[in-house]
């Protein structure tokens, strides 16, 4: 741990999820970590991560194929529970971290596969179906890609994206863009959080209709003189 930028290694987040939290956690300053509330009233505990070009601010982390299969089923599971009435035709993965849900919500919804996207351009791929984008975690731009032998399973079909986090809405739009070259119809976009809300001035109000989440987070600002992080 260092106290002075009241950051800590990850490794035992992400893995339990909590009946009770004690209550001065649940308000500020956090000094390490920061507890969302889950729809069934259990907390999931977040670490806190500065952000990589001020580290005087930081956002609450959650890195799915870091979690515990219990914590993916349990966000997978109220995932599933808001968008069961949209009854997609196929549910899309998006690199990396939205993969790791994709998979235990489409079974929940009662489907047998998922269509993955990717960043990494196949020699087979055509630029075509793909689209720019990029995250506040990666440090350079990157292109979505789907294979082109998935085309068929996607165009004219109701679609729901599946996503661990939106934060500024660039990936979800990237997302949209490759739907809307294929020809599919977007039906959802399903996260497990959502970081801060200034993705709603990146999208659209209908693309913004589009969006359900778990749990949402804040920002936050680091105070010394409080012992922690204040939120934004």
């Amino acid at each position: 741990m260092t106290g002075e930028t009241f950051t800590e290694p990850t490794t035992q987040y992400w893995q339990h999820v909590c009946d009770h939290v004690p209550a001065e956690e649940t308000s500020p300053p956090f000094r390490l970590g920061y507890p969302v509330r889950l729809p069934d009233g259990r907390w999931l505990r977040l670490p806190i991560r500065t952000r990589q070009q001020d580290p005087d601010r930081a956002v609450a982390s959650f890195i799915a194929n870091h979690a515990s299969f219990a914590v993916l089923d349990a966000l997978a599971g109220h995932m599933a529970d808001q968008v069961a009435s949209l009854e997609p035709d196929v549910v899309v993965g998006l690199p990396t971290l939205g993969l790791a849900l994709a998979t235990p919500l489409a079974r929940r919804l009662g489907h047998d596969r998922i269509v993955p996207f990717g960043t990494s351009r196949k020699y087979w791929y055509d630029d075509r179906w793909s689209q720019d984008t990029c995250s506040i975690t990666t440090t350079t731009p990157r292109r979505l890609y789907v294979d082109p032998n998935l085309v068929p399973l996607l165009a004219g079909r109701r679609v729901l994206v599946v996503d661990d986090t939106i934060s500024t809405g660039t990936t979800a739009l990237a997302a949209l863009g490759v739907l809307y070259k294929i020809g599919a119809r977007p039906a959802g976009i399903a996260l497990a959080m959502s970081q801060g809300d200034a993705w709603r001035s990146r999208l659209d109000p209908d693309q913004s209709a589009l969006i359900s989440f778990v749990f949402q987070t804040p920002h936050f600002v680091r105070d010394p003189r409080a012992g922690g992080w204040v939120t934004i």
